[in-house]
């Protein structure tokens, strides 16, 4: 009986955490996060365009980082909004395009997205544009 008591104590003994670690408190101080990609301007509104007829529209980027950026994906939220970028590297206080060309065949007002990733950025940025085909 002494056995299975001392079994069992062990036993229990060996699933309990004895990782044990104590709280640091750390002296790292962080700074404002330096965005490297900065955006001319993320909406676009292109007010009233005429139907039947593509409209472009052009964002623009500066990159205000140390290193070149690269763009990896564009990708529009609808079959209607073609894309075109700067494929090749943006260097260093360069700046680059993204273009949206959007196919206003329907009368009525819109509001698209085009979703740029790159490779200085966590998350993909969202540029947005809207107007109204007449």
């Amino acid at each position: 009986m002494k056995t299975i008591k001392i079994s069992v104590l062990a036993f229990t003994l060996g699933l309990m955490s004895f990782n044990v670690v104590p709280e640091v408190k750390s002296t790292f101080v962080k700074t404002a996060d330096a965005t490297v990609v900065v955006w001319k301007s993320e909406s676009i509104d292109l007010g009233e365009i005429p139907q039947n007829q593509p409209k472009k529209i052009t964002f623009e980027f500066k990159n205000t980082g140390k290193t070149a950026v690269l763009i990896t994906d564009v990708k529009a939220s609808c079959g209607c909004t073609a894309t075109d970028y700067t494929k090749t590297p943006v260097q260093p206080n360069q700046t680059a395009t993204v273009i949206a060309t959007y196919n206003a065949a329907n009368k009525g007002a819109f509001s698209k997205t085009v979703t740029v990733t790159t490779n200085a950025d966590t998350a993909p940025k969202v540029l947005t544009f809207k107007g109204t085909v007449i």
